[in-house]
């Protein structure tokens, strides 16, 4: 994945564009984790210091936006450093969704600020722990272009929808039994949809660093099948 070239101007751009895509990753993966937080805590300062880092990473996904798109201008690239180039736009893509679905946990943790304590909703948090594990994982398999974790990532989605349906179900039966839980079953479910859209990103992110590493594309199997036949 460091691949060297003569040019070494090129080498150092490239360099220098994975490690604005890493930088912007890590506030990515600080954001989620303190809305995350925030949410486990019923604290307010996280959740808003989670709003206040999307600005950040913003700015990372504009930079890199526009990096990219001037060394594909000035250097023409083929094969893997295409491929690389192209695939960084949509990592970035990605991260700075996962980064909004953050902004919005921090925001339904400021409107549940005004219940009172609530019970602990292990399911959910369970849910939370594997997201957090798929994107730092799909970052890491990025890093060390290591398909085999990619795919570790893909295969934990399947989990993180099965506890999203579960934590769905428990908090309409919770809003069934106490109408005046509504609102707040409103919110962690929520909450909950945000986290397995998150998963979903971690996927994508996975799925691009398969192709980055082996040139293979498996975002939609069924539909290569079918060109096939």
């Amino acid at each position: 994945m460091t691949q060297k070239h003569t040019d070494k101007a090129f080498d150092d751009e490239l360099s220098k564009l994975r490690e604005k895509i890493l930088l912007m990753g890590a506030k990515v993966e600080t954001m989620l984790s303190t809305g995350v937080r925030a949410f486990h805590e019923q604290d307010t300062a996280l959740a808003h210091r989670t709003i206040e880092m999307d600005h950040d990473v913003n700015r990372l996904e504009v930079e890199i936006d526009s990096f990219c798109l001037s060394i594909l201008a000035r250097r023409q690239p083929v094969a893997s450093d295409l491929r690389f180039l192209t695939t960084a736009l949509k990592l970035v893509t990605d991260l700075e969704r996962i980064g909004d679905l953050a902004v919005n946990i921090g925001e339904r943790v400021l409107e549940l600020s005004s219940d009172p304590p609530r019970r602990s909703w292990p399911d959910l948090l369970a849910m939370a722990e594997i997201v957090q594990n798929m994107v730092r994982d799909a970052l890491d398999a990025f890093v060390a272009g290591d398909a085999a974790k990619a795919n570790w990532v893909i295969e934990r989605d399947r989990s993180v929808d099965a506890l999203y349906a579960q934590v769905f179900h428990e908090m309409l039966l919770v809003m069934i039994e106490d109408r005046t839980a509504v609102p707040r079953g409103v919110s962690v479910q929520a909450i909950a949809k945000y986290l397995e859209r998150i998963g979903d990103h971690a996927t994508n992110l996975a799925e691009m660093v398969v192709f980055l590493t082996q040139g293979t594309d498996i975002r939609h199997p069924e539909s290569v099948e079918n060109e096939e036949n």
